[in-house]
């Protein structure tokens, strides 16, 4: 008899442990994130573009109209079980570049230097209309054209 409540209570403990496992945080790091070593070796006024690039590596994005400011972007988050995701840490390294390409200032922002943006909520109106699902189902009916004879070997 004590067998089988032994088998029990080793099924539900493994059981509960598996549970358990689920609930255990993740800490996911996601982008680029430059070793402090290389940021020390950083020398404005005297590096190219080339001269960064080997040094840290491709950037995450670059400023949108000149070109001229390297972003590299990383970032911790953790999950716990289904609540939803934290950010922990953010990193970014704002990298400058003047007119002739050579390094001019390399600035460490964090998430409190970003802003919030807010999204539209107005919609582009298109031309057209909306179909309904009948007409969408059905709406190729009769548009086939009647294809020539097939020419060619018989």
């Amino acid at each position: 008899m004590k067998h089988p409540m032994l088998i029990l209570r080793c099924t539900l403990a493994f059981g509960g442990l598996l549970v358990l496992t689920g609930c255990a945080k993740d800490i996911d790091a996601r982008g680029n994130q430059p070793p402090s070593d290389a940021i020390s070796r950083l020398a404005p006024g005297e590096q190219t573009r080339q001269d960064v690039q080997n040094l840290l590596g491709t950037p995450a994005t670059t400023s949108v109209f000149d070109n001229e400011t390297w972003y590299y972007i990383s970032s911790q988050t953790t999950q716990y079980a289904f609540y939803p995701t934290e950010e922990l840490e953010r990193t970014v390294y704002a990298v400058e570049f003047d007119k002739r390409g050579i390094l001019s200032e390399v600035r460490k922002l964090d998430a409190n230097s970003g802003r919030e943006i807010q999204i539209a909520s107005r919609e582009t109106v298109t031309k057209g209309r909306e179909y309904s699902l009948i007409e969408q189902l059905i709406g190729n009916l009769g548009r086939f054209n009647a294809g020539k004879e097939k020419k060619g070997p018989q």
